[in-house]
């Protein structure tokens, strides 16, 4: 299949308003696009000003992680138009990672001074008034209410410190809460662990789960990243990233029953193309034998259809780069099996392969030192699964086909510059923040994709055949990235406000930014039909669009 092709069956219409851009195509009985409302502005640049944000319906207040200043910006958005910033919540710990807003209730994830010590989750409501605090595994990370209001998870990265000679174990604390914040004590969380698979390392290997960290045991080396709870509070999924795998924790016994390989994506498949070099001077979407993606998803989220729950990930990639360990080389600088690469001085090239950073603890499949397979950080996508981990859907190549068609001039441009192609060799638009919101009997999920900016909006209501609703980016790729006139640069949380709870009585997305340290909340809205939008439009500064042929993206033999 070609890229024109891929087009054709993508694309119905767009429109560009000065920096705010957005496109919508036709959807499964609804079109929706985003409406920029309103902007809260910590102007500070790359410091991870505006990270993840929480919503409380009662106060109408948006609670923002700023790790920079290692607190929470508290937003008034009873007029969204016009978000109010408050007194924020200033904290004590080593540094404040999430936050969870449940009934009056602010949780934050907080990380001890000297990473791989203990953490702690702080409680206070919704004024900003200390509550309680409890300590958890180390540098906690995501943490999350249960639905019933009963709990409190925290996914405990354990991360190693940068020398790699200490590495804490990874886990999840279970804190519960149905006793009162006041009363709570530290005989209230249960902390999971994987050390029950320890013994089980080379089962876990042979099934696709990453074990890789020198000298680490199954239990240090999983590193939980983000959790999402089952509608009933029985059950969460955990996103190993690194390990690229899912951990299967029963709430109720506080123990993990399994942890899931996610397997790999084939990029020897049309369907699954990729802009593999920032060297060759054009977008170039093509597929390689012998290259895969591991999914490694940062973000994840849940929903149920027909009694069943699915899984949808945000599919980012990432690395273990430190100083006393790294796995990063680039294809360009490795061995190749002459066999399964007689072509290899051509791939090798920096405008083919040779910049695409891949990892080199998998790959040489026989053991004589040259690589057999090459695996490629991340997926480029976002995918559905069901609740054991089998994969029902992934969107291959959609992003970077849109992409190509929609910002030509700045394809790849990262989240901090707007030069063209430039994260080809790494992990493309990066998808990394994803959540899931409900309208009427349609499901949608709303995915923030870092490096060039913008959310994608998807209809997931049949999880094996989801639809592209919408593309919408509010970046202005002709200014400064470091000036507030670029607009918002690298999502990092998503956070959708159900009508009934917004002020609006409208759906809301509020979308927290940490290289641009915005937050933004924008309507989310249906749009006309196509045929009453005047084809391709554009308006303001983001250039023309052009229709993109490209070669016929077979498999480089």
């Amino acid at each position: 299949m070609t890229l024109f092709k891929n087009l054709q069956s993508l694309i119905t219409s767009s429109i560009i308003l000065g920096s705010f851009f957005t496109f919508s195509q036709s959807a499964q009985g609804m079109k929706l696009s985003l409406e920029l409302l309103g902007t809260h502005e910590t102007g500070i640049f790359d410091e991870g000003a505006a990270e993840i944000p929480a919503y409380d319906p009662t106060s109408g207040r948006v609670f923002v992680v700023n790790g920079f200043a290692n607190e929470i910006t508290v937003l008034d958005i009873n007029n969204p138009r016009n978000p109010l910033a408050l007194s924020p919540i200033s904290l004590t710990g080593g540094g404040v990672n999430s936050v969870a807003v449940r009934n009056g209730v602010v949780a934050v994830a907080e990380q001890a001074t000297t990473v791989t010590d203990p953490g702690m989750v702080s409680f206070y409501n919704t004024d900003g008034l200390f509550l309680n605090s409890v300590m958890v595994g180390a540098l906690p990370d995501m943490l999350d209410f249960t639905p019933d209001g009963s709990k409190v998870l925290v996914a405990n990265e354990g991360e190693p410190n940068d020398d790699y000679t200490i590495d804490p174990e990874g886990s999840v604390s279970i804190i519960d809460i149905s006793g009162g914040i006041g009363s709570l004590s530290q005989s209230n969380v249960i902390t999971a662990g994987f050390q029950a698979f320890n013994n089980s390392r080379q089962q876990l290997i042979d099934a696709g789960v990453r074990i890789f960290g020198p000298g680490a045991s199954v239990a240090q080396d999983l590193e939980p990243e983000y959790i999402t709870i089952s509608e009933d509070s029985t059950t969460a999924w955990v996103a190993l990233q690194e390990n690229n795998a899912l951990g299967v924790l029963d709430i109720i016994d506080g123990e993990f029953d399994e942890i899931i390989a996610l397997g790999f994506k084939d990029y020897s498949l049309d369907s699954n193309s990729l802009d593999a070099s920032n060297e060759d001077g054009a977008i170039n979407l093509q597929s390689y034998n012998n290259l895969v993606g591991m999914y490694q998803p940062d973000a994840i989220a849940s929903y149920t259809v027909n009694g069943q729950t699915y899984i949808v990930t945000a599919n980012e990639g990432d690395s273990r780069d430190y100083d006393g360990f790294s796995e990063e080389e680039r294809i360009g600088d490795v061995v190749l099996d002459p066999d399964t690469f007689p072509n290899a001085t051509e791939l090798q090239q920096d405008s083919v392969l040779g910049r695409l950073n891949i990892t080199t603890t998998l790959g040489d499949t026989d053991g004589d030192g040259d690589f057999d397979e090459l695996y490629a950080y991340g997926a480029r996508s976002f995918s559905i699964w069901n609740e054991e981990g089998t994969l029902v859907f992934d969107s291959g190549n959609q992003f970077e086909v849109l992409l190509a068609r929609l910002l030509p001039e700045y394809f790849n441009a990262s989240n901090d510059n707007n030069t063209f192609d430039n994260r080809s060799d790494d992990k493309g638009p990066e998808p990394e923040a994803v959540t899931i919101g409900r309208i009427g009997d349609q499901i949608f999920a709303f995915i923030g994709l870092e490096r060039i900016g913008g959310i994608m909006i998807y209809d997931i209501t049949d999880p094996e055949n989801p639809s592209f609703v919408s593309y919408t980016n509010n970046r202005n790729f002709t200014e400064d990235v470091m000036t507030s006139a670029t607009g918002d640069l690298g999502p990092e949380g998503v956070l959708f406000i159900n009508p009934e709870d917004s002020p609006t009585n409208s759906p809301l997305l509020v979308v927290a930014n940490e290289v641009s340290g915005t937050t933004s909340i924008f309507s989310v809205s249906q749009v006309p039909e196509p045929n009453a939008i005047l084809g391709l439009m554009t308006v303001g500064l983001m250039g023309s669009f052009r229709l993109l042929k490209r070669g016929n993206t077979k498999s480089q033999k």
